[in-house]
């Protein structure tokens, strides 16, 4: 008979395994079998867990999305201003856990799949969506809501587009500290431009 609370630990221990099989191997690559080997369990926990392969790599979409999210929610208190919530936001898409050599590879694999894959399209959407709606929720307070939605579409870009490029660098934690102060200089011109 299982242990009672093994479940959440076991779930996790996957999850984590998954990413650094990923990494390792990308997604196509990233068997049961290795997965399995990696946690230290049998290749049937898998199935016991998360029922397929597939619904373990959406859970893994899905852990990566929610550490995102908890980044932000984490330093947002209700004092913080419109300004400070878009740097906060920044600071959340380049935080350690989004420049971990694992995260990042398993991130680009998830990327690329998620053009053949619905679900993992969808899931894709849904992190777009949120960045969005973070965004343009800060910009409003700042200037006029068509304005907002163009400079959160404008910033979503560039946070994205920059955390790429220090990502295929290779380089070291200076190149996503680099590519972080652009995001923020850019969203400071963004205001200046657009704001009231």
């Amino acid at each position: 008979m299982p242990k009672v609370g093994m479940e959440p630990m076991r779930r996790q221990q996957l999850i984590d395994a998954t990413i650094e099989v990923i990494a390792d191997v990308g997604l196509r690559g990233a068997t049961i079998t290795l997965i399995s080997r990696r946690a230290g369990m049998s290749s049937g926990i898998i199935s016991h867990y998360f029922g397929s392969k597939q619904a373990l790599i959406e859970a893994t979409v899905r852990y990566l999305l929610t550490g995102l999210k908890n980044e932000l929610i984490t330093r947002v208190t209700p004092t913080t201003t419109p300004e400070q919530r878009l740097m906060l936001i920044v600071e959340a898409n380049f935080a350690r856990l989004q420049q971990l050599s694992h995260t990042t590879k398993t991130w680009l694999s998830f990327w690329s799949r998620s053009m053949h894959d619905l679900e993992l399209h969808r899931l894709q959407n849904v992190n777009n969506k949120r960045l969005l709606s973070n965004l343009v929720s800060s910009f409003k307070k700042l200037m006029s809501e068509d304005d907002a939605k163009l400079a959160a579409e404008l910033c979503a870009a560039m946070i994205d587009g920059l955390w790429l490029r220090a990502v295929l660098s290779k380089s070291d934690k200076a190149q996503f500290a680099h590519s972080e102060n652009l995001a923020k200089n850019y969203v400071t011109t963004l205001i200046k431009q657009y704001g009231a």
